[in-house]
């Protein structure tokens, strides 16, 4: 886990928002784990191999967690 936090602010769809924090609910978890999933995922899928920073790599897959 990250030893510091950055707030990030984003704009949505007060209806998609409703949604999407109710999937997260149900799935026993918070709006801010699914981001942070979803930004590792992408930065894992748009960058190149050899640039990826080892703090980056998980150590651990989410999926194993969650079970």
């Amino acid at each position: 886990m990250e030893n510091r936090t950055a707030r990030l602010t984003i704009l949505i769809d007060p209806r998609k928002k409703k949604l999407f924090e109710e999937i997260c609910a149900r799935q026993d978890l918070n709006s801010s784990q699914v981001v942070r999933k979803l930004m590792r995922q992408f930065m894992l899928e748009n960058i190149p191999t050899d640039e990826v920073p080892d703090w980056l790599v998980p150590h651990v897959k989410y999926d194993d967690i969650k079970k």
